[in-house]
């Protein structure tokens, strides 16, 4: 059977502007029936890296916050700290972070909780028997919570494909402990006849599991890294400037993407009947939020969607995106027309659709949707 997935497209008029367009597609999603009065209602969201200006609106959660106080349940919005190093790493930093881009109380009405601990390891393991783990470990405000709100920008994502409802959940919502499982598998490699030896990835590694070294006849030092200390964390695979750091995706891809997988399944255990998703397709960039800056859009804006179901609305997003026609200026060479993977475009090497049918099997919800537009 189908699932249900709400639509709002950005019209907007004197008589009801998109802030209240956003109220009425919460509402008619399901709120009602996913909290309840004197829930604590976790609503994970991404602050946004300092630099970054795609992130969701502080506005919009504003209105989320309030729908979720109208019920009787205490809502708090919440992420968790980062693998890589940046603005988001250590709780404070974090919270400092999310105040500068806006996320203060006094603009969203709540109060900002990460969901792991000053340094990532407020932890809980929580069992979901799968294929890839036996437990998963998920920041354990998010545990404890009574109800579960993502809230996520839909846009691509240099490891995923695209980054929707469940990464937001499964990869956002996990320890740094939990984090690093995932990406365990995710030790890139340098192409060194195309690498500048510029030293921008040595730079942006946290771990130092990247060097500059000259090897045998060679002019030019050029990066290498070490598998060992190397975390898989992905941030030097976007700063360098000549694509010469690759994932190796015959062996990493699939089981990264179940990986992410399985954590959605720990995030949500116990609380199937009380989560809610509501995905933002605007600001299409091509890589995640994580970082400091954003590229320039690839398609336009199309709506907001809301769903209880994680599967249906990604895959609905995706057909939203791939529907349209590249907009002028970005960074797509191919799959420009309508009707074309975006996604495949930007990260050739990433079969995206392996998150979706692995939630599928395990229950999640279904890819098949039906799109009410309100």
């Amino acid at each position: 059977m189908a699932s249900t997935v709400f639509f709002v497209d950005l019209s907007a008029s004197y008589k009801e502007n998109l802030v209240q367009k956003l109220g009425r597609l919460v509402e008619a999603a399901g709120l009602s029936k996913v909290v309840a009065k004197r829930d604590l209602a976790a609503v994970k969201l991404h602050f946004g890296e300092l630099g970054n200006t795609a992130y969701i609106r502080p506005v919009f959660l504003r209105k989320i916050v309030d729908l979720v106080k109208g019920q009787g349940a205490v809502p708090f919005l919440t992420d968790a700290n980062t693998l890589y190093a940046g603005a988001r790493s250590d709780a404070v930093h974090h919270l400092e972070t999310a105040v500068h881009n806006g996320f203060a109380y006094s603009v969203v009405g709540a109060p900002l909780i990460i969901a792991d601990g000053l340094r990532g390891k407020t932890e809980v393991a929580v069992k979901v028997g799968g294929k890839r783990f036996d437990e998963v470990y998920i920041g354990a405000e998010i545990v404890r919570a009574d109800a579960f709100i993502s809230v996520a920008h839909f846009k691509g994502h240099e490891l995923s494909g695209f980054g929707g409802a469940i990464k937001n959940t499964g990869m956002g919502c996990a320890s740094r402990k939990g984090k690093l499982a995932q990406h365990s598998t995710l030790s890139p490699k340098v192409k060194a006849k195309t690498c500048i030896g510029c030293g921008d990835c040595v730079a942006h590694c946290a771990q130092g599991a990247i060097r500059l070294v000259k090897e045998g006849e060679a002019k030019e030092k050029k990066a290498v890294i070490n598998e060992e200390k190397c975390v898989g964390c992905g941030e030097c695979i976007v700063v360098c400037p000549t694509g010469s750091v690759q994932i190796q995706w015959n062996q990493a891809g699939p089981a990264f993407l179940e990986k992410m997988v399985e954590y959605t399944v720990g995030v949500l255990k116990g609380k199937e009947k009380k989560s809610l998703f509501v995905n933002f397709i605007t600001d299409v960039s091509p890589a995640c939020d994580c970082f400091p800056y954003n590229d320039a859009p690839m398609v336009r804006d199309i709506g907001i969607l809301a769903s209880t179901d994680p599967v249906a609305i990604d895959q609905a997003c995706a057909d939203m995106v791939n529907a349209e026609h590249a907009l002028p200026g970005s960074c797509l060479k191919s799959n420009r027309e309508a009707g074309e993977d975006k996604f495949r475009s930007v990260y050739p090497h990433v079969e995206w659709e392996i998150q979706l049918d692995y939630a599928e099997k395990l229950g999640l919800g279904t890819r098949k949707y039906k799109i009410e537009k309100l």
